[in-house]
């Protein structure tokens, strides 16, 4: 079955709010095994909306509409539909007795406009709102079907899951659900993990492989059609096995979660914890850290050390490596290794990372902006530190070097065993 999803309101096309609902239904769609091909915003124009369910209803089985239910009279999604297959409009007397004993109940005067959210198109299935007041419905109408949902996303998820769901299942017969698996890598670049996988991507048929690159990671989508969820994954194995062969050395989790997740994960299954020095990412990589909820036990603290000064007195930098004409200076391998071993002597941490380097927009110490040192280390073990020359301004240099240095620690913990 090809569905397509039509997003109702001038305010996403605006940008006043983000269009979650697509996000959502996107993803239940593959769930069913409905084919998605298209998604399409609207503002609340008559005409426009119109056009758009046409376009939609000759391209695919089954429309997917979200918002215009509500009261006002820039709420018209029902409207045109009824308009557009020639049936009439009738109030669903169930949904508007709700709406009537919503109102007596809390002694509020119902005005005229508020029945407009009980309006159904004859011959459609209405749809139960438990969470709302606008209803909405699902409608066969010559070979095409149409769902609408409301718009806020409290009304529309419940809607989907407790009454939609049951009425696509009644359409669908020989569909078969997608299942999909996600591999994520870090170390590498999207570019590079496709050149290494170029002949798989260019050859694939079933599962397919889809790369998706999010700053300093990357992730492998491997999806298949099945009957169950055991025979998908036996169809997807020799493809990730093959994967696994050319670029598992950079695969840091099977799962959709980012780096930082995977690296306190392992910390916490081992009762370690983790302490960071930060110069020219300036709490980031603490920030990504934290972000991570659950995690109190296994990050210590951070030190944003940005001047020489704070180097020296909270991590013990010896000034005569950040100072002098000789001194290679803050941004340096000795610098970086200094913060680490500063955090270790320090704190209780069983591993420490640090950053430090020029994020620009000018250079420092005579030094190209996007330069930068990581080190990573543990107690009673050695200090790695990697050298990086990252492309991109500011704040894209301070992500790309917090997420390498989680990156790095994840190696380290990995070898530790």
């Amino acid at each position: 079955m090809k569905a397509e999803l039509i997003a109702v309101g001038t305010e996403l096309l605006l940008g006043q709010i983000l269009n979650t609902n697509a996000q959502y239904l996107a993803q239940e769609c593959a769930m069913l095994g409905i084919d998605l091909y298209f998604q399409t915003v609207v503002g609340d124009n008559p005409a426009r909306i119109r056009e758009a369910l046409e376009q939609a209803g000759k391209r695919a089985d089954l429309v997917i509409t979200t918002g215009g239910l509500g009261p006002t009279l820039d709420d018209l999604t029902k409207d045109v539909l009824a308009d557009m297959t020639g049936r009439r409009l009738y109030i669903d007397e169930i949904s508007m007795a709700k709406i009537r004993e919503l109102f007596d109940s809390q002694g509020l005067h119902m005005v005229e406009s508020n029945s407009r959210q009980a309006n159904m198109i004859e011959g459609a299935e209405p749809l139960p709102n438990d969470t709302g007041l606008a209803v909405g419905l699902g409608l066969d109408h010559e070979g095409t079907r149409y769902l609408l949902l409301p718009g806020p996303p409290k009304e529309m998820k419940p809607m989907f899951e407790r009454y939609a769901k049951d009425w696509l299942s009644g359409l669908m017969t020989d569909e078969m659900p997608l299942y999909s698996k996600m591999l994520k890598f870090a170390g590498i670049g999207e570019s590079s993990l496709e050149h290494k996988l170029f002949d798989l991507i260019e050859k694939q048929t079933d599962p397919t492989i889809a790369p998706y690159a999010k700053e300093g990671e990357v992730t492998i989508r491997l999806a298949t059609k099945a009957h169950t969820e055991e025979e998908a994954l036996r169809k997807m194995e020799q493809v990730e096995k093959e994967i696994r062969s050319r670029v598992g050395e950079h695969l840091y989790a099977e799962e959709d979660i980012p780096i930082e997740e995977a690296v306190l994960a392992i910390l916490q299954s081992r009762n370690q914890t983790l302490t960071t020095a930060e110069s020219c990412s300036g709490g980031l990589l603490s920030d990504l850290i934290t972000s991570i909820p659950g995690r109190s036990s296994v990050f210590l603290g951070g030190v944003v050390s940005y001047s020489n000064e704070m180097k020296h007195s909270m991590l013990g930098v010896p000034t005569e490596l950040l100072e002098g004409e000789d001194a290679p200076g803050a941004v340096s391998a000795e610098t970086a290794e200094a913060m680490v071993r500063g955090l270790l002597e320090r704190t209780n941490g069983d591993y420490a990372v640090s950053v430090t380097g020029v994020a620009g927009p000018t250079t420092s110490e005579g030094k190209p902006i996007g330069l930068v040192y990581v080190g990573v280390g543990c107690k009673d073990g050695d200090v790695h530190v990697q050298k990086l020359q990252l492309p991109g301004l500011r704040e894209t240099i301070k992500l790309r070097a917090a997420k390498t240095a989680l990156h790095q620690l994840w190696k380290l913990i990995k070898a530790d065993g």
